[in-house]
């Protein structure tokens, strides 16, 4: 901790000569105007900062300052201390090694301090002032400070402040009271050297969530977060850290609680809440019991077994049986064999996990089952193979003996059996580190605490258990006497079979979409890949004609999808929620706006976003300008926005409108049908 507060002093120091010439402006406004004797008045420290200045919350995090202010106020005004808006969360990746996490404020905040006018106060004019300091970070960080002052006036009533409105804004984005937020804490183990690990647990309907720490001078509660699974609870991982080995563990948490819609939060609360000596069970499942090595060996294989029959593994259970069926043509020691490189697979990639388990927890960061599927990179990739492997069973293309498809990896499977029997054991793997099972909870809790030798075991004893089922009929081919003989119906039970894997690659693209648009152009880029699977198995693979024209077309399509669809929605405008009150706070502050007013089921909105608006052009001008984007969805027939829409005579959307930061003209209304100039020109007429 001391050296990311080290970070933050030395870039302030680096910037010295720049103190005085503030990015950030700030101004102090009251919510009355005027007051009574023995009443509360709300102050709030107003800044504003351009693009892409940022200021600090109460806790900076790892390289930031809060702001702070030394009042002067007249005899019978108190302060009480500063209320924080919930703030940003920022994750910088500073080195392989690095990663700094910062918590605070883009654009704009108001901090309020709550000022006690005493009962005995003289009536008449005051004068409210005080000094602000703080630090402002871009390339570069700067310690700037301020004087603010504001009049009040205390007499016989209350009157309202023309800033009353933005006080009571804010005010609404404050936490809510501790009492909003049942929570538990404690600790999930002993402390290894200055670091310990915690475990957080409270109710809420809001996923993802997160903790933001108030901070502390002898411990460091870190910034990464490691969300674990749970069915109505909330379940975090911290690690806490010392910046003192003499110093004691704290015996209390304080900090925020927020949940989150998409980006934004839409709930916050307060906590300080003790800590427990060991984590709450959160389930049966998941009671750890005595950790003996051999106790947690046994939950490990048991894990493992079960995996077998959990939903993220049964769709490729099918995959499996259909292998089966034909290799009981084949003699027994071959299958023997064959079984066997399919569970060396299975623990081959479970290695591979333990070695991944194992450098996250060297690097200070907090290991966890699934640390792969929360990879948004492996997502993708995944969700582009289960879709694949079902479009394979619906027959779409072939991936079969004989078959030549998916470039040499695929080609190399299909001609040898043992690769084939090894990829099945990966894919195996790859599908089950979504799930969890009864037992396996515990003994990975117990692994990830243990030193490297204990997590390879632990995993590989997972592995084990996973791989065994499929390996016993191996080796004991009597066994495939159970199962039907082969026939006609494989054909109907290999497409039948494509449809749980269908539903995989469903609840795939909902895990990697982090917004809606995220989901569609992955949707939208599966249906072409499906496309190109099918020109491929048609005209590829049971054609002789024009096969080299097929294969380009299938080429092309995909890198259309990728490249048109999946992956230029990377790189996206940071759209707000419309509301009048929003594009006048935005304007009041400056900016130009823009507002978009669409709706999912408008093709032409679509089409102008993605022709005009969503591109690196409009993207680059509207930060170059400091503009504010707003979208107004209208696909639920808002009649807020509905009647918005009226006062521009549209009776439905597109709608796009381009406000000047000069607050006395009016927006410019753009046609229905739009250019990138059109955009462009509108903007740099706005910020004129």
């Amino acid at each position: 901790m001391m050296k990311h507060w080290l970070l933050a002093m030395l870039l302030g120091l680096a910037a010295w000569p720049a103190w005085g010439s503030n990015k950030t402006q700030v101004r102090l406004v009251l919510s009355e105007k005027t007051a009574r004797p023995g009443e509360t008045v709300w102050a709030g420290l107003e800044m504003t900062m351009p693009a892409p200045w940022h200021t600090y919350w109460r806790n900076g995090g790892d390289a930031g300052s809060p702001t702070t202010i030394e009042w002067q106020l007249p005899k019978g005004v108190t302060a009480g201390d500063i209320q924080w808006p919930v703030p940003n969360k920022v994750v910088e990746k500073i080195s392989e090694e690095t990663t700094l996490v910062t918590y605070g404020y883009s654009n704009s905040v108001v901090l309020l301090i709550p000022l006690r006018l005493d009962a005995s106060i003289t009536a008449g004019k005051l004068e409210i002032t005080g000094a602000a300091h703080w630090q402002e970070c871009a390339d570069i960080c700067v310690m700037a400070h301020d004087d603010v002052s504001a009049p009040l006036v205390v007499g016989s009533q209350d009157e309202a402040s023309p800033d009353a409105g933005l006080i009571e804004r804010w005010q609404k984005k404050l936490p809510a009271p501790a009492t909003a937020a049942p929570v538990s804490v404690a600790w999930t183990g002993p402390a290894k050297a200055d670091a310990r690990t915690l475990l957080i647990e409270w109710r809420t309907n809001a996923a993802p969530a997160d903790f933001y720490p108030f901070g502390d001078t002898n411990v460091d509660v870190q910034g990464i977060t490691q969300t674990l699974p749970g069915a109505d609870d909330v379940r975090l991982q911290k690690i806490v850290k010392k910046s003192d080995a003499a110093s004691p563990w704290p015996t209390r948490l304080a900090g925020l609680l927020v949940g989150k819609t998409g980006t934004a939060a839409e709930f916050a609360a307060e906590i300080d809440a003790p800590i427990m000596a060991s984590a709450p069970a959160a389930s049966a499942e998941q009671v750890v019991p005595p950790k003996s090595l051999l106790v947690m060996l046994g939950f490990a294989l048991l894990g493992g077994l079960i995996l077998n029959i959990m939903p993220c593994v049964l769709p490729v259970i099918a995959l499996k049986i259909l292998g089966f069926l034909n290799q009981s043509k084949e003699q027994p020691r071959r299958v023997r064999q064959l079984g066997l490189v399919y569970g060396l697979g299975v623990l081959a990639s479970f290695f591979a996990l333990a070695a991944l388990a194992i450098g996250v927890q060297r690097a200070g960061g907090i290991a966890t089952w699934g640390d792969a599927i929360r990879n948004p990179h492996f997502q993708v990739v995944i969700t582009i193979l289960i879709t694949l492997v079902a479009l394979n069973l619906f027959g779409v293309f072939e991936v079969a003996l004989g078959g030549r498809t998916m470039g040499a990896a695929t080609e190399l499977a299909s001609r040898h059996g043992f690769a084939g029997a090894f990829f099945n054991g990966v894919l195996a793997t790859v599908l089950a580190t979504p799930c969890t099972a009864p037992f396996l909870g515990a003994a990975l809790a117990f692994a990830f605490t243990q030193p490297p030798p204990v997590i390879v075991l632990v995993f590989l004893t997972v592995g084990f258990g996973l791989a065994l089922p499929f390996v016993a009929i191996c080796i004991q081919p009597r066994l495939l006497r159970f199962l039907p003989k082969p026939g006609a119906w494989m054909v109907r039970f290999k497409v039948a079979m494509g449809f749980p894997m269908m539903g995989t690659a469903v609840w795939l693209t909902w895990v990697s979409a982090r917004t809606n648009d995220d989901m569609l152009s992955l949707g939208l880029f599966l249906v072409m890949l499906a496309l190109a699977a099918w020109i491929w198995g048609e005209f590829v693979q049971r054609s002789l004609r024009r096969r080299g024209w097929a294969m380009g077309a299938a080429a092309a399509i995909v890198a259309l999808g990728y490249f048109g669809i999946l992956h230029r929605g990377k790189d996206k405008i940071d759209w707000k929620p419309w509301s009048e009150e929003a594009v006048a706070q935005a304007r009041k502050e400056g900016h130009p706006v823009l507002v978009d007013f669409t709706a999912k089921s408008c093709l032409n909105c679509i089409a102008n976003k993605a022709r005009a608006i969503e591109i690196d052009a409009t993207r680059s001008k509207l930060k170059a300008i400091n503009a504010v984007a707003f979208e107004a969805d209208f696909t639920y027939q808002d009649p807020t926005i509905a009647e918005e829409l009226r006062k521009f005579d549209r009776p439905g959307v597109p709608l796009v409108l381009v406000y000047p930061k000069d607050l006395s003209k009016p927006p410019e209304e753009l046609p229905a049908w739009l250019s990138p100039s059109i955009v462009l020109n509108a903007l740099a007429k706005a910020a004129n």
